[in-house]
C-alpha cells in the first residue's frame, strides 16, 4: 500500500491496514509529513523525528521521499503503483491539481488498483475545493452544537482526539474493504471517494431523530449526551478527588432498586427506602433531592471502591481517567492494549495496539515509526 497523507486521517487509515499486517509505504515530501513538525515531542526536542504525533500514527510504516511535481520521482511513483494493491490519498483537490495527479486516471491506468481519496468536501462539487480542519469538520456536520456544557452563554467546545478526521478515516477504510472485496469478483480496482463532511454528518447521534421526528433541537450538556431538555448531571466528584460517571435512568426500575440496595447497605439511603420512591413521577419531581443523596454518598468513598462497588451490583459506572492512568489498568493490561515498539534513541515505548483481536493470527512485532526516506525501492530490488 502506498500512503499519499497531509493530514490524520490519510495516516490512520494507513495505521489501521499495517496494523492489519499491510505493507504500508509512506510517501513524503523533501521535507516531511506536516505531522513530522506536529508537537509534543519526546523530551520537548523539537525534532522531526521526535514528534509523538508522527510517532503514533506512524508506526510499523515505511518512509519514501518523492517530490511528485518532479518528474523521475514521479515515474518512480507511478512505477511502484504497478506492485501496489491500495494507494491513499488524503490529498487536497487543489493539491492534487497542482502536482497534476488525477486519481480517477490513475485507477483507470493501473486497473486492479484500489485509490482511496478523503478529503475535506469530498473531490467533486461546489465545496470541493474549500479548505477544512478538524474544527471546521465537527461545526459544518452539527456535532460541535452538541459538546459543551449546561452553560450556553459560553461557546461550544471542541472535542478532543481529531475525531473529525478520525470518522472520516474509519468510512474510508470501510470503503477500501469493501474495494477490495469487489476486486476479488470482478479484477478491477475502484476509486473510493470519502468526503470528512459527509463522514462526520453521519455521527450526530439523536440530533438527526429529534429534529426528523418531533422537530427540535437538541441542547449541549455537561458531559452526558445533548437532549432537547436538560436530564440529570452524571458526574460525581470522589473524596479523593477523582471522578466517576454514573448513570442513572429513573425511568429504569431495576437500576433503581439496585441504587436504593446499595446505598442502604451503607447506610446511606435516607429516604430513598420509602415507598413513595417506587412512583417514577415521584422520583422525577424529587430528582434534585436523590441528586444531593448521591453527591454526598460519592464524596464519602474513593473513586476505586465506588467503580468496583457499583459494577458489582451491575450499575453503570465508570471512572475519568487521566491518559497516563490507563497503562496501569489491569482490564487493558489483561487484553494487550499497549505493544512495546523499540524506538531509536528512545528505547521501548508503549504504543495503543489494534483495536482489534484476531483469532487466526497474533499481533505482529511492529518496526519503529520510519525516519524520513529510510526506504528505497530501489534499494529492496524493486
Amino acid at each position: 500500500m502506498l500512503e499519499l497523507a497531509t493530514d490524520p486521517a490519510g495516516e490512520l487509515i494507513g495505521l489501521q491496514l499495517a496494523n492489519m499486517g499491510a505493507e504500508v509505504i509512506k510517501v513524503e515530501p523533501p521535507q516531511g509529513a506536516p505531522s513530522r513538525h506536529s508537537g509534543p515531542f519526546v523530551d520537548d526536542v523539537v525534532d522531526p523525528e521526535r514528534s509523538l504525533a508522527y510517532w503514533y500514527y506512524n508506526v510499523g510504516k515505511r518512509s519514501m521521499v518523492l517530490d511528485l511535481a518532479e518528474s523521475g520521482d514521479r515515474a518512480t511513483f507511478d512505477q511502484m503503483l504497478r506492485d501496489t494493491d491500495v494507494l491513499v490519498s488524503s490529498l487536497h483537490p487543489l493539491e492534487l491539481r497542482r502536482i497534476d495527479l488525477d486519481l480517477e486516471t490513475l485507477r483507470e491506468h493501473h486497473g486492479d488498483l484500489v485509490v482511496a481519496s478523503v478529503t475535506p468536501f469530498g473531490l467533486s462539487g461546489p465545496w470541493a475545493e474549500r479548505a477544512s480542519s478538524d474544527l471546521v469538520g465537527l461545526a459544518l456536520s452539527g456535532v460541535l452544537i452538541t459538546c459543551g456544557y449546561d452553560d450556553h452563554s459560553l461557546p461550544p467546545i471542541r472535542p478532543g482526539g481529531d475525531q473529525a478526521f478520525h470518522a472520516a478515516a474509519a468510512q474510508t477504510h470501510i470503503g477500501i474493504l469493501l474495494a477490495l472485496l469487489e476486486r476479488q469478483h470482478t479484477g478491477r480496482g475502484s476509486l473510493v471517494d470519502v468526503s470528512m463532511h459527509e463522514a462526520m454528518a453521519m455521527t450526530v447521534e439523536l440530533a438527526n431523530m429529534y429534529w426528523h421526528y418531533p422537530r427540535v433541537l437538541v441542547q449541549r450538556q455537561t458531559c452526558r449526551h445533548a437532549q432537547p431538555v436538560p436530564t440529570q448531571p452524571a458526574l460525581f466528584e470522589c473524596g479523593d478527588g477523582r471522578y466517576i460517571y454514573f448513570v442513572l435512568i429513573l425511568a429504569d426500575a431495576k437500576p433503581w432498586r439496585q441504587l436504593v440496595d446499595w446505598l442502604e447497605s451503607e447506610g446511606l439511603a435516607a429516604d430513598l427506602s420509602e415507598s413513595q420512591y417506587a412512583d417514577l413521577t415521584y422520583r422525577q419531581d424529587n430528582f434534585a433531592h436523590i441528586q444531593g443523596i448521591l453527591e454526598a454518598f460519592f464524596l464519602l468513598r474513593d473513586a476505586d471502591t465506588a467503580f468496583h462497588d457499583g459494577q458489582a451490583r451491575q450499575l453503570p459506572i465508570g471512572i475519568l481517567n487521566a491518559p497516563e492512568d490507563l497503562q496501569a489498568d489491569p482490564h487493558l493490561n489483561a487484553r494487550n492494549a499497549f505493544q512495546s515498539v523499540k524506538c531509536p534513541a528512545v528505547g521501548d515505548v508503549a504504543f495503543p495496539s489494534a483495536p482489534w483481536r484476531m483469532s487466526a493470527w497474533a499481533a505482529a512485532a511492529r518496526p519503529a515509526p520510519p525516519t524520513l526516506g529510510e526506504y528505497s525501492p530501489r534499494e529492496q530490488g524493486r
